[in-house]
């Protein structure tokens, strides 16, 4: 692999972040650990949609002015990516300065090139979505389907994109491309709507929408969110109509686009003929996740289940985020929509991060030192039985990573660690201690190790700050590629000292935990 570029769909600033918004950034930045883990040349990116006629409203209402009320509210966003430790390449605004300057670049060209041009017409105009809607859009009695509000009729004259142009390439290469789409099965989905597609409208009325980026040589129009907020994707790494930056000849196209599954027309349709006017690559994948609910209902404000990512680990008193995004990036197939309650938060955390697999390492250590003063002896290596499993669970993750199934990849994590539980429980190595097998009590324990250094490295996409100190106890170096995972990293000699034993994660309910929180 030559090159990793993954991007997540850029958060409207309307309002502060959710779980939602949390769950997709989550499961990116596990895909983009993970790909670091086997690629040097990554690039991971984010950002924020911050123009439109919501945001001037809402500014207007608060008193302040469209970029103030931005500023505000993109920070929310970065103050949550960082406190879920989502380690992004880079942060992309909609209003940065760059960005609006090359999408205007963009839009000209496409209108120099005959695919943009200018419209007279009457439309039925969804503020809550900020689109344009049909009549077969709506449900039966005439209400947005997702904000259940009549749109209002809007008669304007704007810029449409010849979006029915590219209508049969695009069709043609979903069909030659069956991984295009992710999951497959959305695939038909789109076919579908692409049979009744329309030319959209790229650009609004001043006197209807004026925070937005100007039309250059129409003081009449701003650009409209299509151009725009779906350009980041491109302007980040420097592209530029008249000459693009070295960043955008090494990383675009991109790998993966994760977006979530109501923004999948907008990805799969406009965004991929916006690249074929453009004549640009297309993206190798799109990953259309699902939702995630609370308690199996649907987040809404009106029902006040609107929980923000950092407010579980407040709950929990939290003082790293790794089971809160351990948690997420499981919680549903690929594709498939997720539930998050706090009960099953607390279990599936405790069951996987404390019971299984952090007190494997505490207890196998514990009797390392015990049995041996912490010493590897040069007669307990080479001889691992479970070395096997620990490789064959090595090709399993990243052939499930390489179909973007994040939550199969973590349940073969944890086969590997019930594996070696068992290997544990079977061999009872505090009995061969007590018989006098110490070669053989050894050997256990030191071929328990040898897995979890294995371990270690498979879960740190999920759980960076675990996996760091388990590292740190094995004395493993965590930057090892998976292509170059051994299962026989650890050498003859002194690994461990008693005081530097310590839990890798305290289960949510423990005295301990408690103690430590306060």
């Amino acid at each position: 692999m030559e090159k990793f570029y993954i991007t997540t769909a850029i958060d409207y600033v309307n309002g502060a972040p959710h779980i939602g918004h949390a769950y997709e950034k989550i499961l990116t930045d596990v895909i983009y650990r993970h790909f670091t883990q086997r690629c040097d040349n990554t690039y991971f990116l984010t950002g924020t949609d911050e123009h439109g006629i919501k945001i001037q409203k809402t500014s207007a209402e608060k008193g302040v002015s469209p970029k103030e009320f931005c500023d505000m509210n993109a920070q929310k966003f970065k103050d949550a990516w960082k406190a879920l430790d989502i380690d992004y390449s880079q942060f992309i605004r909609t209003t940065d300065e760059q960005h609006e300057k090359v999408v205007q670049k963009i839009f000209k060209k496409l209108v120099d090139k005959g695919d943009i041009y200018k419209h007279a017409y009457t439309g039925l105009y969804c503020s809550g979505c900020e689109a344009f809607l049909s009549e077969k859009d709506l449900t039966e009695d005439g209400l947005c389907p997702d904000h259940l509000k009549k749109p209002e009729v809007v008669k304007e004259e704007n810029y449409f994109f010849k979006l029915t142009k590219y209508k049969d390439a695009i069709i043609k290469h979903i069909k030659t491309n069956p991984d295009f789409i992710i999951p497959s099965f959305r695939a038909n989905e789109v076919i579908n709507q692409l049979e009744n597609i329309e030319d959209i409208s790229v650009s609004r009325a001043k006197t209807n929408v004026n925070w937005g980026i100007p039309v250059l040589g129409d003081d009449e129009q701003v650009i409209y969110v299509w151009i725009d907020a779906l350009s980041n994707y491109i302007t980040a790494l420097g592209y530029d109509p008249e000459g693009s930056s070295e960043k955008f000849k090494q990383f675009w196209p991109a790998t993966v686009q994760v977006i979530g599954k109501d923004i999948l027309k907008f990805h799969s349709i406009y965004w991929i003929a916006i690249l074929m006017a453009l004549e640009l690559p297309l993206p190798e994948h799109i990953l259309a996740h699902g939702w995630i609910t609370i308690d199996q209902t649907k987040m809404s404000k009106s029902l006040g289940n609107v929980i923000s990512p950092t407010s579980v680990m407040e709950a929990f008193n939290l003082d790293i985020p790794d089971p809160f995004r351990y948690y997420m990036a499981s919680a549903a197939p690929c594709g498939k929509d997720g539930n998050y309650s706090d009960e099953d938060f607390k279990e599936k955390v405790n069951a996987h991060l404390a019971n299984s697999m952090g007190n494997l390492l505490n207890r196998t250590l514990s009797m390392l030192v015990k049995y041996f003063d912490g010493d590897i002896k040069p007669e307990f290596l080479g001889k691992n039985s479970l070395k096997e499993q620990a490789l064959d669970t090595v090709k399993a993750v990243k052939h499930h990573f390489d179909y973007i199934e994040i939550q199969e990849a973590a349940l073969k994590i944890n086969e590997l660690v019930d594996i070696t539980n068992k290997y544990v429980t079977d061999n009872a190595p505090w009995t061969l201690a007590k018989e006098g097998q110490m070669d053989k009590c050894g050997e256990v324990l030191t071929n328990v190790l040898q897995v979890m250094t294995v371990i270690s490295s498979l879960i740190y996409p999920y759980c960076p700050n675990i996996a760091k100190a388990m590292a740190e106890q094995l004395s493993y170096d965590l930057n090892t590629k998976l292509d170059d995972i051994t299962c026989e990293s650890l050498n003859a000699g002194h690994l461990i000292d008693k005081e530097n034993i310590k839990p890798v994660f305290l289960r949510l309910d423990s005295e301990l935990a408690d103690k430590k929180k306060n």
